[in-house]
């Protein structure tokens, strides 16, 4: 074992404008596993988080609420905290970045970014609802995107070419808040000289602990140069108002962020042996940790690590992205009921079901994860019950029946218990790592050696004859033994189980140093069931609760937004398409993209470079020499990945999708299709 370590380990701040989902708790679930991982091994690990509470969205919903935001945002930690703690996450914090230490944090580094130069002031032109009188965020704006012209896009940022851009580049915006086409008016705000930072943070990439795919996206925005970040809003505005200023906020992605710094002061005000700045100084021994979604890696791997450097704070030892969640192949979606609450899930299902199963499916990449309920069902009934539970309830019965609940003095099989034990290095690798399913896969394949061992052995049988009951009780003292490796590794993933089992076991779970001595001549408690099979009708009842937790009015804007109905065209605007049967030549992944694959069309006199955003369906190996059907006359579109020359046609089933169309056998590459 290595000299025990002190880490800091946060997840990215929930939004207090709603309720949690199980999209949030994918994220919280990784942390918290790794947490307790790191605990596991002797080290001094703490995992420290807040609500997000400040920005236009809160003020506006309180406002429809006729509540304050404070009243708001009080409701919301209620409610986010006993979500958290129903699912079992062993946070050492959970703060508020509308608190007075947040507030002192966030005006510390901005005297000190101001006092080394790094803020400067300018006058810009900004949008204004004429109809709310307020200047508009970038997200509260919406119109076409500049680049590849599709329609309803936010002010920052177009979701399906992934360009980023002014909201003056918008074409045709309109308010968010009213509908209205707003109007440009001269603000005077406030920058963070980001490029100040390039060569700091090209040395930090390159030495952080970060995802090679997570280095590669941060590159591009090196392209162009790193341009200065905008760190302050209008009022009306629901933040910390900026020093010296009476109607200039802070923007609410500066001080989320620091919501980690202002969090774990606290808790260290509470806790005196803690010394903050021995932890955020900048040659601080402690090592930091932020595990976030891929979709907010800008924020904390370009601007978090330059404002700290700025201010004279340490950075991070890595920024750990995930991929988003998936239900039954598809995103989320209420008008199907898969668009599941955190409380919607705890009020049918055991918590370490899911956290299992997020466990087995979670790599240290940034692939998404789809939560496939049929298997999930499969997976918790096999691994968990009838492979994990199975071994204990096999053997406990039978130590009581024939020695009183004590077990036996040795081991009858040491060579296999070590034989486990030596398995610990490699799973420990894995949940160091993040890999978290590979470490599954290897606990459950020793799982499965310990019921064989058993049904080789034959415990029920040698309990009857004569003179091989202690043989018996010796072969279930193998099996418990091996049962509590099992659980201690698997602690970090289901620690309320775990904690069940550490009863019965009449020894607590703990670290898992405390396996080298296995437990002999040792008492435990009667056995009663740790978990019970999930049935069909519990996750019937959560889609059904999903889908009732909607009024009527969302569910039907729900079905409207997921429509594939489009505005209306004329059969004019139909002929205008030129439709052809196409010939993938070639496919390969695209660097730096989620969702996109590059597929090479062979249309009979040319060929096209096409991207398509069917990552999610296909491996590139599977799609060479198919043929498809793609829109050819369509205006060629420069996306960051090279020029896009067509769009190639697919669909989303009722599995999820995209699925890609294809013609009927015959078709050859350049037919035309009517």
């Amino acid at each position: 074992m290595s000299s025990r370590r002190k880490i800091l380990a946060t997840s990215a701040l929930p939004y207090a404008n709603g309720p949690i989902h199980l999209g949030h708790m994918l994220e919280y679930i990784q942390t918290d596993i790794w947490v307790r991982f790191q605990r596991a091994q002797g080290h001094q690990a703490y995992f420290i988080w807040a609500d997000d509470t400040h920005g236009t969205p809160i003020m506006l919903h309180a406002q429809k609420r006729g509540i304050r935001p404070e009243q708001l945002i009080a409701e919301m930690d209620a409610e986010h905290q006993r979500d958290f703690q129903d699912f079992g996450l062993s946070y050492d914090n959970f703060g508020s970045t509308h608190s007075a230490s947040n507030q002192h944090m966030v005006e510390l580094i901005w005297s000190r970014l101001d006092a080394g130069g790094y803020i400067e002031k300018r006058t810009i032109e900004q949008f204004f609802d004429t109809d709310r009188n307020m200047f508009l965020p970038d997200r509260f704006i919406k119109g076409t995107c500049p680049k590849c012209k599709t329609p309803d896009q936010y002010g920052d940022s177009c979701e399906n070419c992934g360009a980023t851009y002014s909201p003056t580049d918008l074409i045709g915006p309109q308010s968010a808040v009213s509908g209205t086409a707003p109007v440009l008016k001269d603000s005077e705000h406030y920058f963070f000289k980001l490029g100040e930072f390039t060569e700091m943070l090209q040395e930090w990439i390159n030495t952080a602990g970060l995802q090679h795919e997570v280095r590669n996206k941060l590159q591009e925005w090196f392209a162009d140069g790193l341009q200065s970040w905008d760190i302050s809003r209008d009022a009306p505005y629901f933040g910390f108002v900026i020093p010296g200023t009476t109607d200039k906020y802070f923007y609410v992605w500066l001080d989320a962020p620091v919501g980690y710094m202002a969090s774990f002061a606290d808790f260290c005000a509470r806790n005196p042996e803690l010394d903050f700045e021995s932890w955020w100084q900048p040659d601080s021994d402690a090592e930091l940790y932020h595990f976030i979604g891929k979709d907010i890696v800008y924020f904390h791997a370009l601007f978090w690590p330059a404002i700290l450097r700025g201010a004279n704070f340490r950075t991070p030892n890595a920024v750990f992205a995930h991929g988003f969640l998936t239900v039954n192949g598809a995103k989320m979606s209420k008008s199907r009921g898969t668009f599941i609450m955190a409380r919607t899930y705890l009020d049918h299902l055991h918590p370490d079901y899911l956290r299992y199963y997020f466990a087995a499916r979670l790599g240290s990449g940034l692939g998404d994860i789809d939560l496939n309920l049929d298997d999930f069902l499969q997976r918790v009934n096999s691994d968990l019950v009838g492979k994990l539970v199975n071994i204990a309830s096999r053997c406990a019965g039978f130590i009581h029946k024939l020695n009183n609940g004590k077990l036996s003095p040795e081991l009858p099989e040491k060579k296999m218990y070590q034989s486990f034990l030596q398995q610990q290095p490699a799973i420990a690798e894995a949940f160091e790592q993040r890999n978290f399913q590979f470490a599954m896969r290897q606990i459950m394949s020793l799982a499965d050696q310990a019921n064989q061992y058993l049904a080789e052995r034959e415990p029920w049988k040698l309990a009857k004859q004569e003179g091989q009951q202690s043989t018996a009780i010796a072969v279930c003292t193998q099996g418990i033994n091996l049962f509590r490796v099992l659980i201690t590794w698997l602690a970090p993933v289901i620690p309320a189980t775990a904690a069940s089992a550490g009863t019965f076991l009449n020894c607590p779970i703990a670290t898992w140093g405390d396996l080298q001595q296995p437990l002999l001549e040792h008492q435990i408690e009667p056995f009663h069931p740790l978990l019970k099979r999930i049935e069909n009708a519990q996750l019937e009842a959560v889609l059904k609760a999903s889908a009732e937790s909607l009024s009527t009015e969302q569910q039907s804007a729900a079905k409207h937004s997921e429509s594939s109905a489009e505005q209306v065209i004329s059969i004019d605007d139909f002929k205008k398409i030129e439709l052809r049967v196409a010939r993938i030549i070639a496919a390969s992944h695209v660097e730096g993209a989620d969702k996109l694959l590059q597929l090479t069309l062979d249309i009979g006199d040319q060929q096209r470079n096409v991207f398509a955003g069917i990552k999610s369906s296909y491996d590139p190996g599977q799609l060479v020499d198919r043929l498809t059907v793609m829109v050819a006359n369509l205006q060629p579109h420069k996306m960051r990945f090279g020029l896009s020359e067509g769009m190639v046609l697919a669909a989303a089933g009722p599995q999820g999708g995209p699925y890609l169309l294809s013609p009927d056998s015959g078709a050859q590459p350049g037919d035309r299709v009517t």
